[in-house]
């Protein structure tokens, strides 16, 4: 029986796909339905450094990476990492009204699905030397303007917004643990266990703003509650606190509002009055956050009977 035309097109193009050396495996595909493109037509000339299960850091074109996980929420997008316009967010920490009451720990944990051992932030007891009185001081991530943790980071899991803040995108996050190594601060966690509640999360779609759901074998920390700040919100422990520690605002209406009282006031005048200072400055880390010094310090109950 004669050939068609048809059939006998479809011959003649298997046989120069074969000369062409493609192989069996591109010859299923096609026949499947399915065209594999060359590399060369894949390639975008754009690479990015992963580190693989030997530890080794290999640079890959970014055309063959594709997101295993697809349960990304509305917000998992180029908007999450701009940052909201017009703002540069800051945080004033009053060390003279902080009681350890704790409770900006707790609704911390509890919004960002934090096992009791991890803290996005800590209440230390802080001393300076032996003759002197402790007082309380609440530490989180700084937010820095110059933040090592994101020049570390060989996949851009963790980047610095626009409005100041830097967050973490645990879908991009390999678990390499550099960003920790890098921050001066220690205000970077890593997931070794599975994050309580997992299963509760399980179907809840992943939301940079929160970093919630957690995941194993990434890093968290703090996300100066960005996705209240979307909403106009003041940060979780901001609201949460019920002696007025925290003042939180943005930088460039140069306002702060207090938590617990609700009152908005300067600053810049808050921080000058008051002595304000930042951790570590010397570093050129450039933190966010400010301190406002202890003050009163008779109130602090002893060391042996605090938490540290």
């Amino acid at each position: 029986m004669k050939e068609s035309e048809k059939d006998q097109s479809r011959r003649k193009f298997i046989r120069n796909l074969g000369a062409l050396g493609l192989g069996s495996l591109a010859f299923s595909s096609i026949i499947g339905g399915s065209c594999s493109p060359k590399k060369s037509e894949l390639a975008s000339g754009k690479t990015v450094k992963l580190l693989t299960n030997n530890n080794e850091l290999v640079e890959v074109d970014s055309a063959y990476i594709s997101t295993l996980n697809k349960n990304l929420s509305s917000n998992h997008n180029s908007e999450s990492r701009k940052g909201l316009p017009g703002k540069k967010f800051v945080l004033v920490v009053d060390l003279a009204k902080c009681q350890n009451a704790r409770k900006c720990m707790d609704k911390c944990q509890s919004v960002h699905q934090l096992r009791p051992d991890q803290h996005h932030l800590n209440v230390l007891v802080m001393k300076e030397s032996e003759n002197t009185a402790p007082y309380y001081m609440p530490k989180q991530c700084q937010h820095c303007d110059n933040p090592p943790c994101v020049k570390v980071c060989p996949v851009d899991a963790t980047f610095k917004r626009s409005d100041g803040i830097v967050l973490i995108d645990n879908e991009r996050c390999i678990g390499c643990r550099f960003c920790i190594a890098a921050c001066p601060y220690s205000a970077r966690s890593f997931n070794w266990y599975e994050p309580i509640d997992a299963e509760k999360y399980k179907d809840v779609p992943y939301d940079i703003e929160k970093n919630v759901p957690q995941k194993k074998g990434t890093v968290t920390k703090c996300t100066f509650s960005a996705d209240c700040l979307r909403e106009g919100k003041l940060p979780y422990c901001v609201s949460a606190c019920p002696n007025g520690v925290y003042y939180f605002g943005n930088i460039y209406e140069d306002s702060v509002t207090n938590g617990t009282s609700g009152e908005t006031v300067s600053f810049r005048k808050l921080v000058e009055e008051n002595g304000g200072y930042r951790l570590m400055d010397d570093l050129g880390t450039a933190p966010s956050v400010y301190y406002l010094p202890p003050k009163n310090r008779a109130a602090v109950p002893k060391e042996e009977n605090s938490h540290v």
